[in-house]
């Protein structure tokens, strides 16, 4: 049975935001292939895919290789979502379902009553799968797969600390949902606007410890924290 490339393709992303390979490091078909148990084609599929998803490059004579980001790359991902997430939670306001309704405040429970405990373990994951469904609600498959990418790449070129205060960060989620399920766009945009520049300081870029190797080699890697 022939394995879809999309599936070969969301395999090597997230073994790639895992820092399974590291940046810069070469991606060969016949080393991937054996990897994950597929032929060549899907990997050749799933390749040329990541390249124009921006997490891999093809360089002469060396083929495929992760991708190096530059500290401005890295910086305007994170500008990318703080004009996007509120579009989409505006975008949610009009034309959200009660299905997403339902899992949306479904999760706020979840969150809220988790940060109250205390339970810390699995809120960053909750809160993907809040934004996640958020985006959906916008209706748009083309904003949807836009602010999916950008939270790949967000994790796989930024560690988020946890938020000070946990409990705050889920009632900015309730806020959210509260505009959306009343149809207020502009409350909508506003309140996800605040939330997602309040998250964005939480953000700080991986290998912070190749700043040296940077100032000595100009070679671009990502070395500081975003911009305010």
């Amino acid at each position: 049975m022939r394995i879809p490339a999309h599936s070969v393709c969301t395999a090597i992303r997230d073994d790639i935001v895992a820092g399974v390979y590291e940046r810069g490091s070469r991606l060969t078909e016949d080393l991937l292939a054996r990897r994950y148990g597929v032929s060549r084609v899907p990997v050749r599929e799933a390749l040329r895919t990541l390249e124009a998803e921006g997490f891999v490059v093809t360089r002469r004579h060396a083929g495929a290789c992760v991708a190096e980001p530059t500290e401005q790359e890295a910086a305007d991902l994170l500008e990318m979502r703080l004009l996007l997430e509120p579009l989409g939670a505006s975008r949610a306001a009009q034309r959200r379902t009660e299905a997403h309704l339902k899992v949306l405040r479904g999760l706020v429970r979840i969150g809220q009553e988790r940060a109250r405990r205390g339970n810390s373990d699995d809120l960053r994951s909750l809160g993907g799968w809040f934004h996640e469904t958020l985006a959906q609600a916008s209706g748009s498959q083309a904003l949807t797969a836009t602010l999916t990418q950008l939270r790949h790449k967000i994790a796989w070129m930024y560690a988020v600390e946890a938020p000070a205060d946990p409990v705050e960060s889920w009632a900015q989620h309730g806020a959210i949902v509260d505009a959306v399920a009343r149809g207020d766009s502009e409350r909508a945009r506003a309140v996800t606007a605040l939330h997602t520049e309040r998250s964005t300081a939480a953000h700080r870029l991986r290998f912070a410890a190749a700043a040296d190797r940077v100032r000595t080699s100009q070679h671009p890697v990502n070395v500081a924290g975003p911009r305010h």
